[in-house]
């Protein structure tokens, strides 16, 4: 006999995870800012850094693909400067900060600004689809090397019996 779904009982105190959420930024909003919490520069630049380093992409490559982006040249010697701590005067447009991120793949610049900002961002459904993909494509692929390695182990169990 097939089970039931059943129903969801829920605690009359207890919160959804979108309460809670709309609760935090709520408290964020109201708690008072010491002079100088939202001065992100720092945070920024390392995690521009970070998304670099992560990308497959060489920073003439990022550059390219920003520039084709947003329609405006970007060089290598710009996002160097927009990432180097010893230059804090020169700062990314929060423009290109969009651009940035899709060229690199990380959207953890973006999530430093929204964080400063108390708001909580999430992907699209086109961002979100892409990675259901990208996590399907990995589970084939484990799924293939799992396959090789017991196609292998038997082989070499078969080669023990005939010793």
């Amino acid at each position: 006999m097939a089970n039931k779904p059943g129903k969801i009982d829920r605690v009359p105190q207890q919160m959804s995870l979108l309460d809670c959420l709309e609760r935090i930024q709520a408290e964020k909003r109201a708690s008072r800012d010491p002079e100088g919490s939202l001065n992100i520069n720092v945070a920024l630049r390392r995690a521009m850094k970070r998304a670099i380093k992560q990308c497959h992409l060489s920073r003439h490559q990022i550059a390219g693909e920003m520039s084709h982006l947003v329609g405006v040249e970007i060089t290598k010697t710009m996002i160097d400067s927009w990432t180097a701590e010893s230059k804090p005067q020169n700062r990314p447009p929060a423009e290109y900060i969009p651009a940035f991120c899709r060229a690199t793949g990380s959207n953890e610049p973006l999530e430093v600004l929204t964080d400063a900002a108390g708001i909580f961002a999430m992907p699209g459904p086109d961002a979100l689809r892409a990675e259901i993909q990208r996590f399907a494509e990995e589970e084939r692929r484990a799924r293939a090397e799992k396959r090789k390695r017991e196609l292998f182990l038997q082989e070499i169990e078969s080669k023990r019996r005939l010793i």
